[in-house]
């Protein structure tokens, strides 16, 4: 990996550089991507046959569309036992987790007949998109499914690319059952993003459009924000290890290559203020690429976006950091919890050598749908608030309303909206 001294300008060409993942940065692709969506939305079941057809290479129709129960029996049978109970073991700590997160509705009344609060209300359905293709995630099932069923989402709908055979990877719809989905599609691509979106023959529309995806489905996500709701446009996965002369140079090449083996387009970047440091991963790094089986994607991905960097001070390497605002933060720090109090800005913070990323990718509980891109400045991680609305409750008695109103009336003549005040005044004749 290519170690750069950490400057004001290199950080600044940092950021432009990652900032070129954005799926904001691929405009090619908008016009391919919004007519697929018309036609969709048009054409409805027909068209989702059409484009799985033409870009998965499998006919489907009307009664192969949605997964059978015997498809998903089929599953677990295909399925290892053992990966089974792995599944289960990671669904109840990502379930235990995402219990604490739950939300309830409060009143808050007073003896003047004033009583304000907040209704929590379930979305009624929701759409899982889950990516095929080369891979199956059923990590990702898990991270999506589970919050939307703790919020108490009424109907889970959940699509997905069907392979060659025209059926989903068996692992992905075992952890599909055990997350509690009410009903599977095969579908993918921006196709199924626009039958959640705008509803077909065979799929409802839904509420709202979570789970990660290729650049058209992000696109396409994009696109149907504001017909229904989105959990994010996610870009590339990225990690940043920020770490001292304490942390242990094999640990923390080892981490930076479990993100940049996801594609050629990650982000991995360590922060130091250690040379002696830097030098060792990228030692270790060099010699971990030449054993691991996704060796020329992590290359192609550190050649593009792996950094190391020598910072003169912590102070700097934590403002840079904070600059960044990675997906996923590694500490690797004589005291972690201590840096970890001046992070601003991350989507997942790790402390401490034995805390990789992959534990929170599959086991630890907290979510892996994280914001990329920078956008860890302004958004968290998928939770259980990500399925759920709020509405404001107001009630207030005759005599509450009439300690305020002329308050009220005057405060909406200044804005020039008599119908407003007159709407209050109505209630009290001649108390102007």
């Amino acid at each position: 990996m290519r170690i750069v001294k950490l400057t004001e300008k290199e950080k600044s060409n940092i950021l432009e550089n990652l900032l070129k993942r954005s799926p904001g940065q691929y405009g090619e692709y908008e016009a391919s991507v919004s007519q697929i969506l018309e036609d969709v939305r048009t054409k409805k079941d027909q068209a989702l046959f059409e484009y799985t057809r033409k870009f998965d290479g499998v006919e489907l129709a009307e009664d192969t569309l949605c997964v059978t129960e015997e498809e998903i029996k089929e599953a677990y049978e295909k399925v290892d036992s053992h990966l089974i109970d792995i599944i289960r073991k990671s669904l109840k700590n990502i379930r235990e987790y995402h219990e604490k997160q739950v939300r309830y509705s409060w009143f808050d009344s007073k003896p003047d007949g004033t009583l304000l609060g907040q209704k929590i209300t379930p979305l009624s359905r929701v759409g899982v998109y889950v990516p095929g293709g080369k891979a199956a995630y059923p990590s990702s099932v898990l991270m999506n499914i589970v919050p939307a069923k703790v919020a108490g989402v009424e109907k889970i709908i959940m699509t997905t690319p069907p392979g060659k055979d025209g059926k989903v990877y068996p692992v992905t719809l075992v952890a599909a059952k055990e997350a509690g989905v009410d009903e599977v599609y095969k579908a993918g691509g921006a196709q199924a993003i626009g039958a959640l979106a705008y509803g077909t023959e065979s799929i409802q529309k839904v509420d709202k459009i979570v789970g990660p995806g290729n650049i058209f489905v992000a696109l396409a996500k994009k696109a149907v924000y504001g017909h229904v709701s989105i959990d994010s446009v996610a870009g590339p996965s990225e990690i940043l290890v920020l770490a001292d002369e304490t942390a242990n140079p094999i640990y923390v090449a080892a981490d930076l290559l479990s993100q940049a083996e996801h594609d050629e387009m990650a982000s991995a970047i360590l922060i130091t203020t250690s040379q002696k440091l830097a030098e060792e991963v990228s030692k270790e790094t060099d010699r971990f690429i030449k054993e691991l089986s996704r060796g020329e994607i992590i290359q192609k991905s550190l050649d593009q976006y792996g950094y190391i960097l020598v910072a003169e001070s912590m102070e700097e390497a934590i403002e840079t950091a904070n600059e960044i605002a990675s997906e996923h933060l590694e500490i690797v720090t004589k005291n972690p919890f201590d840096t970890m109090t001046r992070i601003r800005n991350a989507g997942a913070i790790f402390l401490g050598e034995y805390s990789s990323e992959p534990l929170g990718d599959y086991f630890a509980g907290p979510n892996h749908v994280l914001p990329t891109n920078g956008t860890a400045k302004f958004f968290s991680p998928l939770s259980v608030d990500d399925f759920i609305k709020k509405s404001s409750i107001i009630s207030y008695s005759r005599e509450a309303l009439e300690l305020v109103h002329k308050d009220i009336e005057e405060f909406a003549c200044s804005e020039g909206l008599t119908a407003h005040a007159n709407s209050i005044a109505v209630r009290f004749p001649g108390r102007s």
